[in-house]
């Protein structure tokens, strides 16, 4: 690798890119498939080449790295994990007291199949628990889903920007086939900025006391603070809704999808393309807030034929459903169990709609 070419894994790409963006802190107990993020990282540690890098610990569960990442968080520091879904479900718990505490922090889930122990092939049946906020309790989340591995080294940097200016917790939502795929990229040139948050409880001497809890035991403070929660949900459902489109404008069926079925839905819309079908991509890449009005002004302009794919039963075609609001045929195709679609598997539904 030079200063800013490489060939790297996506779970590699990831940890440079945090790294880059002035990472401080990380906690993680680590799991196939995302444990070249922990090697990379504990391989840059301690290095001059990232100065901010400062803390890095393997713990020993899941409910550790979490507590672990949420004191760091509490001080104001870009604090991050990463994980597969068993971990992914036992962070939960914390990633509610970190919601209702407004911190700050990033979480990767590189997601493999399930549910259980499942197998290390990749799915995207974590969609729910990652877009609905999967702890107790209602709280807004975002969640960025990646579809290349220079993404993957490209988010780290907007998942802290975006989780300091709302004070939340962000997710990065990969596969276990992005996560393992290996491309050539050029590493992000970011800016690393030091956020000096002022309600950070650093323990300076001197410094005002600031009390971070999500423990509220008088109703009314309940619900304003809950209410509060909600109203940040509702602005960055306004501002932060982010999309691809790719071959949209004359299309008569429309692939929607993300991560590496974004990529699969291209090359077949590149096979449709060849036979005289008209087939494009629209491809959320923050599946939380889901770009719904953007899909939905897609489907007022005559996009009517919506083919969801995905690596689980269907998940994300209930968010296009919703978003389409009766307004076009949206139908499903996909694979679980760590196997992927085909491109002719691809080619014959979209085929079968225009019939």
């Amino acid at each position: 690798m030079t200063d800013d070419r490489a060939f790297l894994k996506g779970n590699e790409a990831l940890a440079y890119g945090a790294l880059r963006t002035g990472l401080n802190a990380y906690f993680a107990y680590p799991i196939t498939p995302s444990s070249e993020i922990p090697e990379t990282l504990a391989a840059e540690f301690d290095r001059r080449s990232y100065p901010a890098f400062r803390t890095f610990l393997q713990a020993a569960s899941e409910l550790e790295a979490i507590s672990m990442v949420i004191g760091a968080a509490a001080t104001g520091a870009k604090a991050m994990t990463a994980t597969s879904g068993p971990g992914f479900s036992l962070k939960q718990e914390g990633l509610s007291y970190a919601a209702g505490m407004e911190l700050p922090m990033l979480i990767v889930d590189v997601n493999r199949a399930g549910p259980g122990l499942g197998n290390l092939g990749p799915e995207q049946s974590d969609y729910f628990q990652a877009t609905r906020g999967g702890g107790h309790g209602g709280y807004p989340t975002i969640v960025l889903a990646p579809a290349s591995v220079p993404e993957m080294a490209a988010f780290p940097a907007l998942g802290f920007d975006l989780a300091f200016e709302y004070r939340t917790p962000v997710t990065v939502l990969a596969d276990a086939f992005l996560g393992q795929l290996k491309e050539d990229l050029v590493l992000p040139d970011v800016a690393a900025p030091v956020y000096a948050p002022e309600w950070a409880a650093t323990g300076a001497r001197g410094a005002t006391r600031h009390v971070l809890s999500s423990l509220h035991l008088e109703l009314a403070d309940q619900s304003r603070h809950s209410h509060h929660l909600r109203e940040k949900r509702d602005r960055i459902a306004a501002r932060e809704p982010r999309a691809e489109e790719f071959e949209t404008d004359d299309a008569e069926v429309v692939f929607v999808a993300y991560g590496i079925c974004a990529r699969l839905a291209r090359r077949a819309i590149r096979l449709l393309r060849a036979r005289s079908v008209r087939a494009g991509l629209f491809r959320p890449i923050t599946l939380a807030p889901f770009p719904a009005d953007r899909l939905r002004r897609l489907v007022a302009a005559g996009r009517s034929k919506l083919l969801v794919v995905e690596l689980n039963a269907g998940q994300m075609v209930d968010d296009v459903r919703l978003a389409a609001a009766g307004g076009a045929d949206v139908r499903s195709v996909g694979e679980m169990g760590g196997l992927l679609p085909g491109s002719g598997d691809l080619v014959r539904a979209a085929e079968a709609m225009l019939r």
